[in-house]
């Protein structure tokens, strides 16, 4: 029965993105996260690990927001490999720049990237 509800989601929209945007599915999972928070949150407190679980409550939680706070890991990549970031919309309309950037964070100049 479960395989069918994905076969059915994927019939009604074949470029379906994920199955969280199928009616069937966002409303399963809306209806149970609140079981799902309450039984990772128990296992975190009685120190049972629970990784699936809680890394797909993460997942859940994070694929819901439009932003995020991963500034820090994109300044880190640049950083340390110069793999460049963006900035946000509303940075580039302050005068940032629009496009890949990468920052000299050391000011010392040289040779930071990964090759």
């Amino acid at each position: 029965a479960f395989l069918g509800n994905i076969k059915n989601a994927y019939v009604n929209n074949p470029n379906l993105e994920n199955l969280l945007f199928d009616p069937f599915f966002k409303n399963a999972v809306e209806d149970a996260q609140n079981s799902w928070r309450h039984v990772v949150s128990q296992a975190i407190l009685l120190g049972i690990p629970t990784p699936a679980f809680s890394t797909a409550l993460a997942f859940y939680d994070g694929y819901r927001h439009e932003k995020l706070p991963a500034n820090l890991l994109q300044s880190q990549r640049d950083y340390f490999g110069a793999h460049t970031f963006k900035y946000l919309d509303e940075h580039i309309a302050k005068g940032y720049p629009s496009g890949d950037v990468h920052i000299n964070w050391t000011g010392e100049g040289g040779n930071v990237s990964a090759s």
